[in-house]
């Protein structure tokens, strides 16, 4: 697929909202979004899901926006590419690197349900249980958690509440809850038909799965080398 349209200066797309300035990033190879949040006034920011190869375009961004990246988060531990939170640690000093503790990967901060991660006067809370993988293309995940999860957590948000994708094979870049809530092919099923759908996937397995994993467990690069 191809990457969302660039800036006519030639960068990701930035977007402003309540004073919010947000930016989805896309690295092609494994189909991956990455978000940078910051706060205007505090010039403070988060990015979520960086990738190993575009950690240094994410930190450009970050210096010509003028934010200081306090977390570089990872949502799970990624089977199909090698986070850039390690790297960003040394391209941003002062960045921490943040992972949920179920992953058992090593991180500056780990988070569970109902934590938060604060910067400026904004609030990202989290939504779990987590499951470890890229849940809806992998298979060994467990697919009832993950139907109860997006059920109870995510589907009980307001029906305009934005969603946006961590990976994307189709084009798309942004929903809303209502819109998966009542169309999403997979979560309209009943659990059990869900978790049937799952099991019986057949997807192959991840292409960078056999390193992408324990690097992760790593946090991709932790300490750089010399």
């Amino acid at each position: 697929p191809e990457p969302p349209a660039p800036s006519p200066a030639g960068r990701p797309g930035l977007r402003s909202h309540l004073g919010l300035p947000r930016c989805q990033m896309f690295e092609p190879v494994s189909c991956t979004y990455t978000y940078l949040l910051g706060d205007r006034e505090s010039r403070e920011a988060v990015l979520i899901d960086p990738v190993l190869e575009t950690a240094p375009r994410d930190a450009q961004l970050v210096k010509e926006l003028g934010l200081r990246l306090l977390y570089a988060v990872n949502t799970h531990c990624h089977a199909d590419h090698v986070t850039g939170s390690g790297l960003l640690r040394s391209l941003l000093p002062g960045c921490q690197s943040v992972i949920s503790r179920l992953s058992g990967a090593q991180a500056d901060l780990h988070i569970e349900d109902g934590d938060s991660i604060r910067f400026g006067r904004f609030v990202s809370w989290v939504l779990g249980p987590q499951e470890e993988g890229d849940c809806t293309k992998q298979q060994g995940c467990c697919a009832k958690t993950l139907y109860h999860s997006v059920h109870e957590k995510i589907f009980t948000l307001p029906g305009d509440c934005l969603v946006y994708p961590a990976h994307d094979y189709r084009g798309f870049t942004v929903s809303t809850v209502e819109e998966e809530r009542t169309l999403n092919p997979r979560l309209t099923l009943s659990c059990e038909e869900f978790v049937k759908l799952m099991d019986n996937l057949n997807l192959p397995k991840p292409q960078q799965i056999d390193f992408a994993v324990p690097a992760n467990m790593r946090c991709g690069v932790q300490t750089p080398t010399s």
